[in-house]
Parts: structure tokens; C-alpha cells; sequence
């Protein structure tokens, strides 16, 4: 069972910025690559970036321009920064590891996720 550590949600005005971070268990975080996923009211889990191994990285089209995936070596975790935030990016944010970097899907079970509120 992996446990992830997801945090920095909150409610923010639209044209916001957070940053979310994730911590994965060590042993694994250097030999997946990561991924943040959403779910927003009424719509299946999303896969919205991802980060392989040497760093390139990957955006869903509603997020490219906004956000940006990173992640820490030496801290064993993964950022999402998002800036320009939307309504519509509100929703519950988990991270994962992926299967490979052509995958959407998820390696493991997901966690609680932080909730991201967007809203005037």
C-alpha cells in the first residue's frame, strides 16, 4: 500500500495561484514516473500532467500554459503549480505514479488528494 502525501489546496479567487505537493515514498519515487490527477464535480478522474524520470514533462490541453509539474530528488517529492485558476479547476487533486509515460493509468491506489477551490 503507497501512501501519498498530498498538500496546498485551498480556495482562491479566479486568476489564483496554488501550489500542490506531493510526497512519495522514497523508494519509489525514483523509478515512476509521477502524475497529478483531478476530479472536478461530475467528471471521472482526470490525469492533468505528468513528470518522467529525467524530467520531461507532459499537460493535459485545459491546463497547458497554466501549470507546471516538478519534481524534487532530494525531497522525494512532486510539485504542481498552478496559476491563473478557473472555476472550472475546481476539484479534489491526487497524485500518483504512472505505469509508464505513455500511460494515463494510475500504479497505485489513490490517496485523500487536497481539495482546490476556485471561486469569487
Amino acid at each position: 500500500q503507497v501512501e501519498f502525501v498530498e498538500t496546498g489546496g485551498g480556495s482562491v479567487q479566479p486568476g489564483g495561484s496554488l501550489r500542490l505537493s506531493c510526497i512519495v515514498p522514497g523508494k519509489l519515487f525514483d523509478k515512476y514516473t509521477l502524475g497529478w490527477y483531478r476530479q472536478v464535480p461530475e467528471k471521472p478522474r482526470e490525469l492533468v500532467a505528468r513528470i518522467a524520470l529525467d524530467g520531461r514533462t507532459r499537460y493535459a490541453d485545459f491546463v497547458k500554459g497554466r501549470f507546471t509539474i516538478s519534481r524534487d530528488n532530494a525531497k522525494d517529492t512532486v510539485y504542481l503549480q498552478m496559476n491563473n485558476l478557473n472555476p472550472g479547476d475546481t476539484g479534489v487533486y491526487y497524485c500518483n505514479l504512472l505505469f509508464s509515460e505513455s500511460s494515463d493509468s494510475a500504479a497505485a491506489s489513490f490517496g485523500q488528494g487536497t481539495q482546490v477551490t476556485v471561486s469569487s
